[in-house]
């Protein structure tokens, strides 16, 4: 249903499309000279999910247009399919090296290059804390709920604060733009500072919506944080002394260099 589209992932194998056939007379290359997707008419097809359509572009592969869409402030891509009958949510990478590609991509503000934060600026009063709240070292995690990295991640987590007692883990939620239903999770998750709804979110369970504002002002506040900041990718881990580490790590190899190992 398109109304949950901001909740959950449509993932549709787009090359089912019947559009996908050649042409009679055969294709030049330019895919656009034959298929064509207004804003105004990826408007009307996404009415409902409450998005407002800013751009539509051809994607980096063909058969897909790549849709830019603004909710609540926030921009994330959708990418549709010739036969305007599916769509999927999310962020394309190129083979063989996974870094992010869009046509969309000059949209996106360019983060800034840092290397290290002030542990003392994050806000970390609006993190869930894993671990020991007590612990003399403190990880502070920028994670997205709705990132697969991020799931793996969290497992890596759970197992970390079984076997490293004295770190504090503060799970800073971060939702991305590509990721637009992660806004929504982190809100109530993070309104509720359930340990519970938290796991649910990364393990990809459906959880409640949030009520009126509950949960957005603390959300934005970490948002704001990691924008003025440089953080831009999930998962993200900031150090105890502040250094940042960008992708994720294994609990053994994580535990390692808290230790100073």
């Amino acid at each position: 249903m398109l109304k949950e589209l901001f909740v959950a992932v449509v993932v549709t194998v787009a090359i089912a499309s019947p559009s996908f056939a050649m042409a009679k007379d055969g294709c030049g290359g330019d895919c656009m000279i034959c298929h064509k997707l207004t804003e105004k008419e990826a408007a009307e097809l996404l009415k409902n999910t409450g998005a407002t359509v800013k751009s539509v572009k051809p994607s980096p592969a063909n058969g897909l247009f790549e849709i830019l869409l603004e909710k609540e402030g926030k921009q994330g891509l959708l990418f549709m399919d010739y036969g305007k009958k599916h769509i999927i949510q999310g962020m394309m990478a190129s083979l063989p090296d996974f870094k992010p590609v869009a046509a969309h991509m000059k949209d996106f503000p360019q983060p800034k290059q840092v290397t290290s934060v002030d542990t003392k600026a994050i806000p970390v009063e609006n993190a869930i804390t894993m671990g020991n709240p007590k612990g003399t070292k403190n990880l502070y995690v920028f994670t997205d709920p709705d990132c697969p990295y991020c799931r793996n991640m969290h497992v890596e987590l759970k197992k970390l604060e079984k076997i490293a007692p004295d770190v504090a883990i503060h799970i800073m939620l971060f939702p991305l733009p590509m990721h637009p239903g992660a806004y929504d999770k982190a809100r109530v998750i993070l309104a509720k500072k359930s340990r519970k709804l938290l796991d649910e979110g990364f393990e990809g369970k459906e959880l409640p919506k949030p009520v009126g504002n509950e949960g957005k002002d603390g959300l934005d506040k970490i948002i704001k944080f990691a924008n003025a900041n440089g953080i831009s990718g999930t998962p993200t881990l900031v150090m105890p002394d502040g250094r940042i580490m960008v992708g994720g790590m294994d609990a053994d190899a994580l535990k390692r260099m808290l230790e100073g190992k």
